[in-house]
């Protein structure tokens, strides 16, 4: 019997813990501690997952302004903002299901626009 260890324990904990507390329609997760680690606090360290940028669609942040949402997704990973060697650094991107709509809306808008600027050249 073989145990398989995770080549990313952090990151596995933010998805467990995310999707358990707030049931998102979106979560994308990015690991740029690789772009940090020149960093004079990230030199020494062992961590490979100590920077993250989030962007989570959640029901649960309807009603609620950007540093509420913040507080509550700082709240689920605070264990693992405290531990040495956990995670450093987090940048969230935080909306809810219409927020979402309405940004991808516009990204097709912009697309379109730029689509009608080529066709005229």
């Amino acid at each position: 019997m073989s145990t398989v260890v995770s080549q990313t324990p952090v990151e596995d904990v933010i998805r467990s813990k995310i999707v358990e507390a707030l049931k998102p329609s979106t979560l994308e997760i990015y690991n740029d501690s690789h772009l940090h680690s020149h960093h004079e606090a990230m030199r020494g360290g062992t961590s490979r997952e100590t920077h993250f940028r989030l962007v989570i669609t959640s029901a649960a942040f309807k009603s609620k302004m950007q540093p509420a949402r913040h507080r509550m997704v700082y709240s689920l990973l605070k264990e693992e903002m405290e531990r040495p060697g956990g995670i450093h650094a987090l940048q969230l991107r935080t909306r809810t299901l219409e927020e979402e709509g309405r940004q991808k809306e516009r990204e097709k808008q912009e697309q379109g626009e730029m689509i009608a600027d080529v066709e005229q050249l």
